[in-house]
Protein backbone atom coordinates (compact mmCIF):
# COMPACT_ATOMS: atom_id res chain seq x y z
CA UNK A 1 0.00 0.00 0.00
CA UNK A 2 0.83 4.02 -0.48
CA UNK A 3 1.87 6.44 2.19
CA UNK A 4 -1.09 8.20 1.97
CA UNK A 5 -3.60 7.95 4.75
CA UNK A 6 -6.24 8.44 2.18
CA UNK A 7 -5.95 7.09 -0.77
CA UNK A 8 -7.33 9.86 -3.96
CA UNK A 9 -10.04 8.55 -6.03
CA UNK A 10 -11.23 10.11 -9.08
CA UNK A 11 -14.67 8.77 -10.57
CA UNK A 12 -15.66 9.35 -13.99
CA UNK A 13 -19.69 9.13 -14.89
CA UNK A 14 -20.64 10.05 -11.34
CA UNK A 15 -24.54 10.86 -12.15
CA UNK A 16 -25.47 7.62 -13.44
CA UNK A 17 -26.38 4.76 -11.33
CA UNK A 18 -23.53 2.95 -10.85
CA UNK A 19 -21.82 6.48 -10.42
CA UNK A 20 -24.16 7.33 -7.54
CA UNK A 21 -23.51 4.11 -6.28
CA UNK A 22 -19.69 4.55 -6.12
CA UNK A 23 -19.88 8.32 -4.47
CA UNK A 24 -22.28 6.53 -1.63
CA UNK A 25 -19.70 3.74 -1.26
CA UNK A 26 -16.54 6.07 -1.21
CA UNK A 27 -18.30 8.25 0.96
CA UNK A 28 -17.86 5.95 3.80
CA UNK A 29 -14.68 4.77 2.79
CA UNK A 30 -12.25 4.93 5.67
CA UNK A 31 -9.57 4.48 3.58
CA UNK A 32 -10.35 6.79 0.36
CA UNK A 33 -11.37 10.06 -0.49
CA UNK A 34 -12.78 11.31 -3.63
CA UNK A 35 -10.63 13.79 -5.80
CA UNK A 36 -12.54 14.55 -8.40
CA UNK A 37 -16.12 13.22 -9.73
CA UNK A 38 -17.22 13.59 -13.39
CA UNK A 39 -20.59 14.21 -15.31
CA UNK A 40 -21.43 15.70 -18.53
CA UNK A 41 -24.91 16.89 -18.61
CA UNK A 42 -25.07 17.18 -14.78
CA UNK A 43 -21.83 18.86 -14.38
CA UNK A 44 -22.29 21.35 -12.00
CA UNK A 45 -24.12 19.69 -9.71
CA UNK A 46 -23.20 18.09 -6.56
CA UNK A 47 -23.26 14.56 -5.54
CA UNK A 48 -21.99 13.47 -1.94
CA UNK A 49 -20.41 16.43 -1.21
CA UNK A 50 -18.39 16.83 -4.49
CA UNK A 51 -19.29 19.19 -7.65
CA UNK A 52 -19.31 17.24 -10.73
CA UNK A 53 -17.04 18.44 -13.41
CA UNK A 54 -16.50 17.43 -17.27
CA UNK A 55 -14.56 14.59 -18.14
CA UNK A 56 -12.45 16.34 -20.11
CA UNK A 57 -11.48 18.51 -17.27
CA UNK A 58 -10.65 15.97 -14.76
CA UNK A 59 -7.41 15.84 -13.04
CA UNK A 60 -6.48 13.08 -13.68
CA UNK A 61 -2.78 13.75 -11.91
CA UNK A 62 -4.55 14.82 -8.47
CA UNK A 63 -5.63 10.52 -8.73
CA UNK A 64 -3.80 7.32 -7.44
CA UNK A 65 -7.18 5.51 -8.83
CA UNK A 66 -9.78 6.13 -10.85
CA UNK A 67 -13.18 4.22 -11.55
CA UNK A 68 -14.86 4.89 -14.56
CA UNK A 69 -18.58 4.34 -14.78
CA UNK A 70 -18.65 5.64 -18.35
CA UNK A 71 -20.97 4.22 -20.67
CA UNK A 72 -19.50 1.60 -23.06
CA UNK A 73 -17.38 2.99 -25.57
CA UNK A 74 -16.80 6.18 -24.50
CA UNK A 75 -15.11 4.56 -21.15
CA UNK A 76 -11.60 3.41 -23.10
CA UNK A 77 -10.37 6.79 -24.19
CA UNK A 78 -10.47 8.40 -20.86
CA UNK A 79 -8.75 5.03 -18.81
CA UNK A 80 -5.82 5.26 -21.45
CA UNK A 81 -5.74 8.97 -20.67
CA UNK A 82 -6.27 8.60 -16.44
CA UNK A 83 -3.59 5.71 -17.17
CA UNK A 84 -1.09 8.01 -19.07
CA UNK A 85 -1.80 10.78 -16.32
CA UNK A 86 0.08 8.32 -14.17
CA UNK A 87 -3.49 6.67 -12.37
CA UNK A 88 -4.15 3.08 -11.61
CA UNK A 89 -8.01 2.34 -13.14
CA UNK A 90 -10.91 0.46 -13.03
CA UNK A 91 -13.32 0.02 -15.52
CA UNK A 92 -16.76 -0.67 -15.00
CA UNK A 93 -17.93 -0.47 -18.78
CA UNK A 94 -17.31 -3.55 -21.16
CA UNK A 95 -14.54 -1.92 -23.11
CA UNK A 96 -11.78 -3.89 -21.61
CA UNK A 97 -13.58 -6.97 -20.46
CA UNK A 98 -11.99 -9.07 -23.08
CA UNK A 99 -8.86 -7.35 -23.44
CA UNK A 100 -5.74 -8.93 -22.62
CA UNK A 101 -4.49 -5.45 -21.40
CA UNK A 102 -6.36 -5.39 -18.29
CA UNK A 103 -6.98 -7.94 -15.59
CA UNK A 104 -10.60 -9.39 -15.08
CA UNK A 105 -11.59 -8.33 -11.54
CA UNK A 106 -13.84 -11.28 -10.72
CA UNK A 107 -12.39 -10.59 -7.20
CA UNK A 108 -12.64 -14.27 -5.47
CA UNK A 109 -10.99 -15.94 -8.47
CA UNK A 110 -8.43 -13.33 -10.10
CA UNK A 111 -7.47 -11.62 -6.45
CA UNK A 112 -3.43 -12.58 -6.88
CA UNK A 113 -3.61 -10.60 -10.22
CA UNK A 114 -4.58 -7.95 -9.00
CA UNK A 115 -2.46 -6.09 -6.30
CA UNK A 116 -0.16 -5.17 -9.13
CA UNK A 117 -2.37 -4.44 -11.26
CA UNK A 118 -2.41 -1.32 -13.49
CA UNK A 119 -5.71 -1.85 -15.15
CA UNK A 120 -8.84 -3.81 -13.93
CA UNK A 121 -11.89 -4.67 -16.43
CA UNK A 122 -15.39 -4.59 -13.68
CA UNK A 123 -17.02 -7.99 -14.63
CA UNK A 124 -20.43 -7.31 -15.77
CA UNK A 125 -23.31 -7.93 -13.09
CA UNK A 126 -24.97 -11.07 -15.17
CA UNK A 127 -22.03 -12.57 -15.42
CA UNK A 128 -20.54 -11.30 -11.58
CA UNK A 129 -23.52 -13.86 -10.21
CA UNK A 130 -22.99 -16.64 -13.64
CA UNK A 131 -19.78 -17.26 -12.69
CA UNK A 132 -19.86 -16.99 -8.93
CA UNK A 133 -22.62 -20.17 -9.75
CA UNK A 134 -20.78 -22.03 -12.22
CA UNK A 135 -16.70 -21.92 -11.31
CA UNK A 136 -16.74 -24.59 -8.26
CA UNK A 137 -18.47 -26.44 -10.52
CA UNK A 138 -16.33 -26.61 -13.65
CA UNK A 139 -13.42 -26.40 -11.97
CA UNK A 140 -14.02 -29.96 -10.59
CA UNK A 141 -15.27 -31.46 -13.54
CA UNK A 142 -18.76 -31.56 -12.73
CA UNK A 143 -20.26 -29.79 -15.63
CA UNK A 144 -21.59 -32.13 -18.72
CA UNK A 145 -19.77 -30.57 -21.43
CA UNK A 146 -21.93 -32.57 -24.00
CA UNK A 147 -24.87 -30.52 -22.45
CA UNK A 148 -26.15 -26.66 -22.50
CA UNK A 149 -26.02 -24.55 -19.57
CA UNK A 150 -29.11 -22.57 -19.22
CA UNK A 151 -29.26 -19.21 -17.47
CA UNK A 152 -32.52 -17.27 -17.09
CA UNK A 153 -31.39 -14.22 -15.37
CA UNK A 154 -33.76 -11.54 -14.20
CA UNK A 155 -32.78 -7.90 -13.18
CA UNK A 156 -33.88 -4.80 -11.80
CA UNK A 157 -33.99 -1.73 -14.32
CA UNK A 158 -31.51 0.31 -12.74
CA UNK A 159 -29.52 -2.40 -15.08
CA UNK A 160 -30.44 -0.46 -18.28
CA UNK A 161 -28.57 2.76 -17.22
CA UNK A 162 -30.16 6.54 -16.06
CA UNK A 163 -30.51 7.32 -19.68
CA UNK A 164 -34.73 7.45 -20.24
CA UNK A 165 -36.23 4.97 -22.32
CA UNK A 166 -39.45 4.41 -23.24
CA UNK A 167 -39.82 0.67 -22.68
CA UNK A 168 -38.25 1.82 -18.67
CA UNK A 169 -41.13 4.33 -17.89
CA UNK A 170 -42.96 3.63 -14.94
CA UNK A 171 -46.08 2.29 -16.85
CA UNK A 172 -44.46 0.10 -18.82
CA UNK A 173 -42.14 -1.84 -16.34
CA UNK A 174 -44.55 -1.86 -13.55
CA UNK A 175 -46.96 -5.26 -12.96
CA UNK A 176 -44.87 -7.06 -16.31
CA UNK A 177 -42.26 -9.22 -16.51
CA UNK A 178 -40.98 -9.83 -19.47
CA UNK A 179 -38.01 -11.53 -21.52
CA UNK A 180 -35.17 -9.38 -23.95
CA UNK A 181 -31.74 -10.13 -26.01
CA UNK A 182 -33.50 -13.76 -26.59
CA UNK A 183 -31.83 -16.14 -29.00
CA UNK A 184 -28.58 -16.28 -26.82
CA UNK A 185 -27.80 -12.64 -28.30
CA UNK A 186 -26.93 -10.68 -25.08
CA UNK A 187 -23.61 -8.69 -24.92
CA UNK A 188 -22.08 -10.52 -22.02
CA UNK A 189 -21.94 -13.93 -23.66
CA UNK A 190 -18.84 -13.35 -25.14
CA UNK A 191 -17.56 -12.34 -21.53
CA UNK A 192 -18.92 -15.11 -19.97
CA UNK A 193 -17.82 -17.97 -22.01
CA UNK A 194 -14.54 -16.38 -21.93
CA UNK A 195 -14.02 -16.17 -18.35
CA UNK A 196 -15.76 -19.70 -17.67
CA UNK A 197 -13.22 -20.94 -19.90
CA UNK A 198 -10.19 -18.99 -17.77
CA UNK A 199 -11.29 -19.54 -14.78
CA UNK A 200 -13.15 -22.67 -14.78
CA UNK A 201 -11.60 -24.80 -17.67
CA UNK A 202 -15.70 -25.02 -19.72
CA UNK A 203 -16.02 -24.58 -23.29
CA UNK A 204 -19.33 -25.87 -23.44
CA UNK A 205 -22.60 -24.23 -24.46
CA UNK A 206 -24.39 -21.73 -22.62
CA UNK A 207 -27.75 -20.53 -23.20
CA UNK A 208 -28.54 -16.86 -21.43
CA UNK A 209 -31.55 -15.41 -21.64
CA UNK A 210 -32.02 -11.77 -19.55
CA UNK A 211 -35.39 -10.95 -17.95
CA UNK A 212 -36.59 -7.28 -16.77
CA UNK A 213 -37.60 -7.15 -12.89
CA UNK A 214 -40.36 -4.53 -12.09
CA UNK A 215 -37.87 -3.52 -9.49
CA UNK A 216 -35.40 -1.06 -9.02
CA UNK A 217 -32.04 -2.93 -7.90
CA UNK A 218 -31.30 -6.77 -7.39
CA UNK A 219 -30.37 -9.47 -10.21
CA UNK A 220 -31.47 -13.46 -9.48
CA UNK A 221 -30.71 -15.62 -11.72
CA UNK A 222 -31.53 -19.48 -12.29
CA UNK A 223 -29.16 -21.78 -13.85
CA UNK A 224 -29.77 -25.28 -14.73
CA UNK A 225 -26.66 -27.16 -14.81
CA UNK A 226 -25.47 -30.46 -16.61
CA UNK A 227 -24.30 -32.42 -14.41
CA UNK A 228 -21.28 -35.56 -15.41
CA UNK A 229 -22.75 -37.61 -11.84
CA UNK A 230 -25.75 -37.63 -9.36
CA UNK A 231 -24.77 -34.52 -6.61
CA UNK A 232 -27.30 -34.76 -3.57
CA UNK A 233 -27.95 -31.55 -1.99
CA UNK A 234 -25.88 -31.83 0.89
CA UNK A 235 -23.13 -32.46 -1.08
CA UNK A 236 -23.62 -29.94 -3.43
CA UNK A 237 -23.58 -27.48 -0.70
CA UNK A 238 -20.76 -28.43 0.65
CA UNK A 239 -18.63 -28.28 -2.89
CA UNK A 240 -20.06 -24.60 -2.34
CA UNK A 241 -19.35 -23.90 1.15
CA UNK A 242 -15.70 -25.63 0.66
CA UNK A 243 -14.89 -23.19 -2.15
CA UNK A 244 -16.04 -20.28 -0.60
CA UNK A 245 -14.75 -20.92 2.74
CA UNK A 246 -13.63 -17.79 4.12
CA UNK A 247 -14.66 -15.47 1.40
CA UNK A 248 -16.25 -12.45 3.29
CA UNK A 249 -19.16 -11.43 0.20
CA UNK A 250 -20.30 -15.00 -0.61
CA UNK A 251 -22.99 -16.22 1.06
CA UNK A 252 -23.60 -19.66 0.39
CA UNK A 253 -27.25 -20.76 2.02
CA UNK A 254 -27.93 -24.67 3.40
CA UNK A 255 -31.72 -25.86 2.74
CA UNK A 256 -32.71 -22.57 1.55
CA UNK A 257 -32.47 -20.78 -2.10
CA UNK A 258 -31.49 -16.38 -1.89
CA UNK A 259 -33.93 -13.98 -2.71
CA UNK A 260 -33.65 -10.31 -3.77
CA UNK A 261 -33.98 -9.67 -0.51
CA UNK A 262 -30.49 -11.43 1.04
CA UNK A 263 -28.62 -8.74 -1.27
CA UNK A 264 -29.99 -5.35 -1.76
CA UNK A 265 -27.49 -2.68 -1.00
CA UNK A 266 -25.28 -5.65 -0.31
CA UNK A 267 -21.49 -6.20 -1.75
CA UNK A 268 -22.89 -9.98 -1.68
CA UNK A 269 -23.46 -13.13 -3.96
CA UNK A 270 -26.20 -15.55 -1.99
CA UNK A 271 -25.78 -18.62 -3.57
CA UNK A 272 -27.99 -22.22 -3.09
CA UNK A 273 -28.90 -25.15 -4.61
CA UNK A 274 -31.44 -27.77 -5.67
CA UNK A 275 -30.87 -31.22 -7.49
CA UNK A 276 -33.40 -31.59 -10.03
CA UNK A 277 -35.66 -34.94 -9.80
CA UNK A 278 -37.49 -37.14 -12.25
CA UNK A 279 -35.15 -36.05 -15.04
CA UNK A 280 -32.82 -39.12 -16.79
CA UNK A 281 -29.51 -37.05 -16.70
CA UNK A 282 -28.28 -35.62 -13.81
CA UNK A 283 -29.01 -31.65 -13.39
CA UNK A 284 -28.30 -29.15 -10.70
CA UNK A 285 -30.08 -25.97 -10.55
CA UNK A 286 -28.65 -23.11 -9.13
CA UNK A 287 -29.53 -20.01 -7.48
CA UNK A 288 -27.75 -16.71 -7.39
CA UNK A 289 -28.76 -13.24 -6.22
CA UNK A 290 -26.46 -10.21 -6.30
CA UNK A 291 -27.28 -6.12 -6.01
CA UNK A 292 -26.92 -5.05 -9.67
CA UNK A 293 -25.78 -1.58 -8.49
CA UNK A 294 -23.08 -3.38 -5.52
CA UNK A 295 -21.40 -6.55 -6.50
CA UNK A 296 -21.96 -6.44 -9.57
CA UNK A 297 -20.57 -2.97 -10.38
CA UNK A 298 -19.66 -0.67 -7.76
CA UNK A 299 -19.12 -2.80 -5.01
CA UNK A 300 -17.10 -5.25 -6.68
CA UNK A 301 -15.05 -2.13 -8.12
CA UNK A 302 -14.60 -1.12 -4.66
CA UNK A 303 -13.93 -4.43 -3.29
CA UNK A 304 -10.96 -4.59 -6.02
CA UNK A 305 -9.47 -0.90 -5.62
CA UNK A 306 -9.16 -2.28 -2.12
CA UNK A 307 -7.79 -5.53 -3.09
CA UNK A 308 -5.40 -3.26 -5.57
CA UNK A 309 -4.58 -0.92 -2.53
CA UNK A 310 -3.31 -3.35 -0.07
CA UNK A 311 -6.43 -2.10 1.98
CA UNK A 312 -9.05 -4.36 3.83
CA UNK A 313 -10.79 -6.13 1.18
CA UNK A 314 -13.98 -5.12 2.65
CA UNK A 315 -13.14 -1.96 3.69
CA UNK A 316 -16.87 1.04 3.05
CA UNK A 317 -18.38 -2.18 2.03
CA UNK A 318 -21.45 -4.53 3.74
CA UNK A 319 -21.37 -7.95 2.33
Amino acid sequence: MNNHTSVPVGVLGASGYVGQELMRLLAGHPGATVAFATAESAAGEWIEGRRLIRADDAPFAEAEIVLSALPHGVSARYVHEARAGGSRAIDLSADFRLSPDAVYGLTEFTRPRLSDAELVANPGCYPTAALLALIPLARLGLIDASREIIVDAASGVTGAGRNPKRELLFGEVSEDFRAYAAGNTHRHLAELRQSLSREGGFTGDLVFTPHLLPVKRGILETIHVPLTRVLDQATAEGLYAATYDGEPCIHVMHGALPSLKDVVYRNRVALGVVPVADVRRPRLTVIAAIDNLVKGAAGQAIQNMNVMLGLPETAGLVC
